[in-house]
């Protein structure tokens, strides 16, 4: 049964009849009292609760009660119902315990697919059995061909991908550089419903503000300079399917608002187009920042922070679990020795456990890397330790804070260069001319180092 709690009689009637036609038993109450008496009668498998029952409309009452619930019933679901202008409130639900929370007017379908999502999420799968959690199990019930590696934890991620994938729960991949987070996002989508659909990927650190707009939305012909023809949006490319939003910490903040409302709303508008779409969407975002620290310090959303990450999916790094680093290293050897036609090529014992000892910072990129590097070098059919120590690098070093210089010998002039001209260009919304005062350059040298460094702009 799902539990209505509404104050008003026509939200309890929409929602009862929609859940009707759904095939779900509800019953509808009125008051807080209300809720806590049918609560102790019979506990739901999901509340819907409105964040006003007075006329202040504040949203404390719901909030109070919010809290009542999760200290009676701390594993039932709540799904808060809340308009626009109060998502500050509905955040502050979540923080509290709250699954989700949608707004008024909400879309049904969207409203049903997280009904659906919440309650998959809340009666995990009987036939998994946690403590005999293997590989080998988890290959019969999965499709993870393109994950290598049998560590505890990462078995626990796929373990946990597998269950969440069957739903449409937006999820947030957490890791450092190198650690796999595409392939993550991957094996979720093909392991959901939208697998036959499409799959596309965005890297919004490659996005500059000023162009945010277009390349996810699209935008017809003539709605801008330069717009000489149409352009389809990602959303749309990925409708039906899953978009994949890759560093998702690098968006900007009037960004993060046009994102947010196409996320809560599942709709959105083509640039010079006012007719709003329908998107049936499932999000993955993923990100190598501390998102929770940016929300702290203002760099990133909270209602945003919230909408991504109903489900946190936390890889670990290569340091972690390194009894995978030689299966890693021979599914690498595997694929140069058709890539290179060397039938012949293997990594010796010694190498191996000499590569599973370095700290590798750069994850499975730098291991894969580093592979391939002592292969096309060394020319050998037998690579050994010295083979790798010969290619090995060292560690980068670190990006600098905002406002902070690089170290002398970490960066070149022209790099520098063209992390300010992004910089500025992102500060000032992609106005060329205003860019071009600030950074004392004609436009005219301006266009040259914008093409010179493949930076994207627009034309004025």
């Amino acid at each position: 049964m799902i539990l209505i709690a509404d104050d008003d009689l026509a939200v309890r009637t929409s929602l009862g009849l929609l859940l009707k036609q759904a095939g779900y038993a509800t019953r509808a109450v009125a008051t807080p009292e209300a809720v806590l008496a049918a609560v102790q009668e019979t506990l739901p498998r999901l509340l819907l609760l409105d964040m006003n029952f007075s006329l202040d409309t504040s949203g404390h009452d719901g909030l109070e009660l919010l809290a009542q619930l999760k200290r009676l019933y701390p594993a039932l679901p709540v799904v808060l119902i809340t308009g626009w202008g109060s998502i500050t409130l509905a955040v502050e639900g979540m923080k509290a315990g709250a699954a989700e929370f949608i707004t008024k007017p909400w879309n049904n379908d969207a409203l049903l697919q997280t009904i659906r999502t919440i309650l998959r999420l809340h009666e995990p799968d009987a036939e998994t059995d946690p403590t005999g959690l293997s590989r080998r199990q988890l290959d019969r019930q999965y499709d993870f061909r393109a994950i290598v590696g049998q560590d505890a934890r990462l078995l626990q991620v796929l373990r946990n991908v597998g269950q969440v994938a069957a739903t449409d729960a937006s999820v947030l991949i957490e890791g450092e550089s190198g650690t796999g987070k595409e392939l993550i996002a991957e094996a979720v989508h093909q392991n959901s419903q939208r697998r036959r659909q499409p799959f596309v990927k965005v890297n919004l650190g490659g996005i500059s503000a000023s162009l945010f707009e277009s390349e996810m939305f699209g935008h017809r012909r003539g709605a801008f300079t330069d717009a000489k023809t149409d352009r389809v949006g990602r959303f749309e490319l990925a409708n039906g399917g899953t978009i994949f939003l890759d560093e998702i910490g690098e968006l900007d903040l009037s960004s993060q608002v046009k994102l947010l409302r196409v996320l809560q709303d599942r709709t959105y508008e083509v640039l010079g187009d006012s007719k709003p779409r329908r998107l049936d969407i499932r999000v993955i975002c993923a990100t190598n920042r501390n998102l929770t620290e940016m929300v702290q310090q203002g760099r990133f959303r909270e209602d945003l922070f919230y909408r991504i990450n109903l489900i946190t999916v936390r890889l670990p790094a290569l340091r972690e679990r390194p009894e995978d680093i030689p299966l890693l290293v021979q599914h690498f050897v595997d694929g140069l020795r058709a890539t290179y036609h060397r039938p012949a090529l293997k990594v010796g014992t010694r190498a191996r456990h000499w590569l599973q000892e370095q700290p590798l910072p750069g994850n499975i990129r730098e291991l894969k890397n580093l592979v391939e590097r002592a292969v096309l070098v060394s020319g050998k059919d037998e690579l050994g330790p010295d083979d790798f120590q010969a290619q090995f690098q060292p560690t980068p070093a670190r990006i600098p804070e905002p406002g902070e210089l690089p170290e002398p010998g970490t960066i070149t002039l022209d790099e520098l260069e063209a992390r300010m001209i992004r910089r500025t260009l992102e500060h000032y919304g992609g106005n060329i001319s205003r860019v071009a005062k600030a950074l004392g350059l004609s436009r005219g040298a301006l266009y040259r180092r914008l093409e010179k460094y493949a930076i994207p702009f627009d034309a004025e």
